[in-house]
């Protein structure tokens, strides 16, 4: 570490998160290498080493001969400032080096609040923000993750977009890339390659065309671009990589523990849900492959905690096998095991028990509204009934604490509905006062609501948020009417909602708003601390664009949608269709008991089913 490091590290917050040279992290010889890549989280180092997705292709990329794969997180403000002031470009925790002479820079992007972030990063590297000012030598800047599926927002900056999961395609690209460079390619003769690999989607190659109104005319490909790009998945998990020798922090992080994803996809419907459509069809890992490279992460690692990842992790069929099998190592190594995802209509007195053999977890589960009738218009499938049975199970078991989350401002949404949230949690509250055997240490009963924002490729992207003044006032009549000590009431900020719904949805004019925003200060936009509406406003107004155009108004069935050259495999006329059966509170049945016949399926390889 060279003297400018050290004092900048010895001036600023948890220099841990900025110094690498972590247990396992790939440190490779500079002359053994043709391919360098800048793996970008646009978050904190706490944050982006929490994400399985990043340890995957960390690990992933570093299995190819002759490539060099380097971690990258965002500094805090007083990291940035001394970087600044110094004259330090972003570097990749494993070497040091400004990853502005990398290959390649890739940001994942899982949350629309972290765009600024993504032109910080590319600013503090000292490269141009938008891709028509970046020459030839500079690095190729692609972007993947969840906030992918509607690329429009960052198009101007992000030279390709890579859509669905990127085990297969990343391997695919980095061979073309070298190709590129062994051959003497120009940029745009590699766009146009890359073009043209099933998943890959290069927006310079479509031109946007925009009515009198505002609302997008056409989305055009270009000569030689796909009309669609349709997503990429990972035929058979059990085939897949998975990063048992994964790096140890130096530092504490959100999610410190080894994590075991059984399953992708999901079998439910949820209406509102991205991830639930996005992750199609149902691809499950073998359970005695998870318990042999659970036990083999944690050997490894010395952690003490294992979680299981997925969707719904309660709907992984052999999950009480699983535990077993993992419990069997567990418990004499004093390591504890976690179930997120639970769902209140499948948990069981035996995986309850399973739960607490090591530490008891707290439990947690999403009715997501009060009401039946709401349930069923965002097909939950979940009753009041399933929820407290869980819950009798649970507090005659001994947990005396439960987390509940609900969304306000879903559509058909009624305050009846609101008011619902509060019956239920009373009646969870009395459940526990009529069967917890232990009544000495109280309970308590967390309900929490986030402010429903309408995502792309789901049922409800036609649909509008409601205003903030409206999701403040539903806020305000859910409190009102739960006043009971033991339960405790927290709700999610409208204000970043509010943008959320506006990037969530949002055409490529938004990028000059994102960069006015930027220029004015805007960055950590997912932190109090840093963030400030007042600053978007000031910016969606100087670049003359009403930011409720894109949050606040409904579609119409036949508008031309910003992301609709890219496609998750589910076919919009199943999500209208699913649209108009929320309409009507009628439930589409999960995907284990009946088909619903979506499209994600013919992602499959011939011969291949669904896990469902």
């Amino acid at each position: 570490m060279d003297r400018t490091m050290e004092m900048i590290l010895s001036r600023v917050q948890k220099p841990a998160r900025y110094t690498g040279g972590e247990y396992n992290a790939v440190v490779k010889d500079r002359k053994q290498v043709d391919i360098r890549v800048a793996l970008c989280f646009p978050d904190t180092y706490e944050i982006g080493m929490s994400n399985l997705g990043i340890r995957i292709l960390y690990g992933l990329m570093n299995e190819l001969e002759g490539v060099w794969c380097e971690r990258v997180f965002a500094p805090w403000g007083d990291m940035e400032d001394e970087m600044r002031r110094e004259g330090l470009p972003l570097y990749g925790l494993e070497s040091g080096d400004p990853i502005a002479d990398f290959d390649v820079i890739g940001f994942s992007l899982g949350y629309e609040m972290a765009y600024t972030n993504v032109l910080n990063m590319l600013d503090l590297a000292g490269l141009p923000l938008r891709s028509e000012d970046r020459d030839e030598d500079m690095p190729l800047i692609i972007a993947g993750g969840t906030c992918a599926y509607n690329p429009e927002p960052l198009a101007p900056f992000v030279d390709i977009f890579s859509l669905g999961e990127g085990e297969d395609v990343t391997v695919e690209l980095i061979a073309l890339s070298r190709r590129a460079r062994r051959e003497g390619w120009q940029r745009c003769e590699l766009l146009a390659a890359a073009a043209r690999i099933p998943g890959l989607y290069v927006p310079s190659l479509y031109r946007v065309t925009y009515r009198e109104d505002g609302v997008v005319s056409s989305v055009t490909p270009l000569e030689g671009a796909p009309e669609l790009v349709t997503k990429r998945i990972v035929q058979d998990l059990n085939q897949s990589y998975f990063p048992v020798k994964t790096i140890v922090p130096s530092t504490e992080i959100v999610h410190d523990r080894v994590m075991l994803e059984v399953f992708r996809g999901c079998i439910r419907g949820c209406r509102f849900c991205q991830a639930g459509y996005a992750y199609r069809p149902v691809r499950s890992k073998d359970p005695a492959l998870l318990v042999e490279q659970g036990i083999a992460a944690c050997k490894d690692s010395g952690y003490q905690e294992m979680t299981l990842s997925s969707l719904s992790t309660s709907d992984y069929r052999p999950l009480e096998r699983l535990c077993d099998g993992l419990l069997e190592w567990c418990e004499p190594n004093l390591v504890s095991m976690s179930l997120p995802s639970l769902r209140a209509d499948n948990f069981s007195m035996g995986l309850m028990e399973r739960l607490q053999h090591v530490r008891k977890s707290g439990l947690t589960f999403a009715p997501e509204a009060g009401t039946q009738r709401l349930r069923d218009a965002i097909n939950k499938n979940v009753t009041e009934a399933d929820l407290i049975k869980s819950c009798r199970t649970a507090f005659s078991g001994g947990w005396n604490s439960v987390k509940l989350y609900f969304m306000l401002g879903l559509p058909t949404e009624t305050d009846e509905d609101v008011l619902g949230i509060a019956e239920l949690a009373k009646k969870v509250l009395q459940l526990w006062r009529e069967t917890a055997p232990d009544k000495r240490r109280g309970c308590r009963i967390t309900v929490s609501t986030a402010c429903f924002v309408p995502k792309p490729h789901t049922a409800f992207q036609w649909e509008p948020q409601v205003t903030r003044e409206e999701y403040l006032r539903r806020v305000k009549l859910l409190r009102d009417n739960m006043r009971d000590k033991s339960i405790v009431y927290h709700w999610h900020d409208p204000d970043t909602s509010f943008l959320e719904a506006v990037f969530s949805r949002g055409d490529r004019r938004l990028a000059d708003a994102l960069e006015a925003a930027w220029r004015d200060g805007a960055k950590f936009d997912s932190w109090s601390e840093y963030f400030s509406l007042d600053r978007w406003m000031c910016a969606f107004e100087a670049c003359g664009l009403d930011p409720a155009f894109y949050a606040n108004r409904a579609r119409e069935k036949d508008e031309v949608l910003p992301w609709s050259r890219v496609s998750t495999g589910v076919r919009p006329e199943f999500l209208w269709k699913e649209r108009e059966a929320a309409y009507q509170a009628v439930i589409t049945p999960d995907c284990r008991r009946q088909c619903t016949g979506c499209g994600a399926n013919l992602l499959l390889e011939k011969g291949r089913v669904c896990d469902a």
